[in-house]
């Protein structure tokens, strides 16, 4: 299918600010699920953009803005073309369970997705988080049908509240209130993949849900974020605890990290006052 993304994101201060400098991560990546033909970024006060790749492979834009202002805007737009689903995700491995788990704990993926076994500041190996690992333990059907069942689990068991949590809470806070947003919903499910020796990362991107809304452009539409599995024998595979889905075609991917913090859409830093007000504006159409 094909996407276009249009992204805004306006910082309004109370004074005037001066010597900002960001990072802008929101270019479609272009793998073996999508291929990003078209982006383009735009800053207003106008600057000069740097572009690199950061140690995840994710492409950022880096500006800094000198001179007074009341107000930085960033627009972004893209064209992406994605495919229907994860190819990993339509057919089991072509291994037993155990060679699974075997391949699991071997040194070649220990040492390669070492990053992805790690707890983070968001996604701690607590006691709350074993615990609740135990409710999912590996069954004989394989670990793609494992993951799908957790995916689903975290689903029913958190309940959507974007008045809840924050962009700072942790996983721990999540479990003691059962309720989140898409991104408590991926640290979870990656919490819990990690306390079990899966390979598992944090993926933010967009989330085309335009028909499912009645034929109407009129919603209020955001960033999303998800969950890419390293499942042995299969690759990579995406899941979406929040909306208890394998990624597919409505999913655009923007980058991946050990979590949140790792993939922050913008972010930086500014000399001024701290009185200020975000507005983010995001339309995914269907071309």
């Amino acid at each position: 299918m094909k996407l276009e993304i249009q992204h805004v994101t306006r910082y309004m201060y109370a004074e005037a600010v001066a010597d900002s400098v960001n990072e802008v991560r929101l270019t479609p990546r272009t793998n073996y699920r999508q291929s990003c033909y078209h982006h383009e970024v735009t800053v207003e006060p106008a600057a000069s953009l740097l572009t690199y790749e950061d140690y995840f492979g994710n492409r950022v834009h880096a500006f800094t803005v000198n001179q007074p202002h009341r107000e930085l805007v960033i627009r972004t737009r893209a064209t992406v073309v994605t495919r229907e689903k994860d190819p990993g995700a339509e057919t089991a491995p072509a291994i037993s369970m155990r060679e699974e788990l075997e391949l699991l704990a071997g040194e070649r993926v220990q040492n390669r997705y070492v990053e992805y076994l790690l707890p983070t500041e968001y996604t701690s190996n607590t006691e709350q988080v074993q615990d609740y690992a135990k409710l999912y333990p590996f069954g004989e059907a394989g670990l793609v049908a494992w993951a799908k069942r957790l995916n689903s689990g975290i689903h029913g068991d958190l309940t959507y509240d974007p008045e809840a949590t924050h962009v700072h809470t942790t996983v721990g806070q999540t479990l003691e209130l059962r309720r989140g947003v898409c991104q408590d919903y991926a640290h979870l499910m990656i919490a819990v993949c990690r306390s079990l020796g899966v390979p598992a990362r944090y993926v933010s991107g967009y989330h085309f849900v335009g028909d499912l809304q009645g034929g109407s452009a009129d919603f209020e539409q955001a960033s999303h974020a998800w969950v890419e599995v390293q499942l042995p024998g299969t690759g990579w595979v995406g899941f979406d605890p929040t909306n208890n889905a394998e990624v597919g075609w409505r999913y655009v991917k923007l980058g991946h990290g050990r979590d949140y913090q790792d993939i922050v859409p913008v972010k930086g830093v500014y000399r001024g006052t701290a009185n200020q007000r975000l507005e983010v504006k995001v339309d995914v159409r269907l071309l």
